[in-house]
């Protein structure tokens, strides 16, 4: 049996939609043993995937196959993950933490005090 790869990546909740992955699969960021491919590919147990999502890696072996999506807990049953994919993204994850954008907290405009205090400490220097 196989499976696409667009569908198993959407069922093993890699995606949140098909459409998503293929745009994934299309774009690079997924390859199977190494190579580039096509949504369309079809996935088979054993295979190794290289899953790009931002600035996260997955480096995963297929262990099941399924075109259909489920619950989490059976989702990730059908893959398993290096040891060593696993221990790279969480020290991503701790560096994200640690090293938080100042400006992320802020969306679009300054308000009217926001704006004010901006004046004032652009004429003081």
């Amino acid at each position: 049996m196989a499976v696409r790869v667009d569908k198993w990546l959407w069922a093993s909740r890699f995606f949140k939609t098909r459409a998503t992955a293929q745009q994934a699969v299309e774009g690079g960021k997924v390859k199977v043993n190494g190579e580039r491919i096509k949504p369309s590919k079809e996935l088979r147990v054993g295979e190794s995937l290289t899953i790009q999502i931002g600035t996260t890696e997955w480096q995963i072996r297929v262990e099941q196959l399924s075109d259909k999506r489920g619950p989490a807990t059976v989702a990730r049953t059908l893959y398993s993950e290096d040891d060593a994919s696993r221990v790279r993204r969480e020290e991503q994850a701790a560096l994200r933490r640690f090293a938080a954008d100042p400006g992320r907290d802020r969306a679009g405009r300054p308000t009217k005090r926001e704006r004010r205090e901006l004046d004032r400490w652009r004429s003081e220097g």
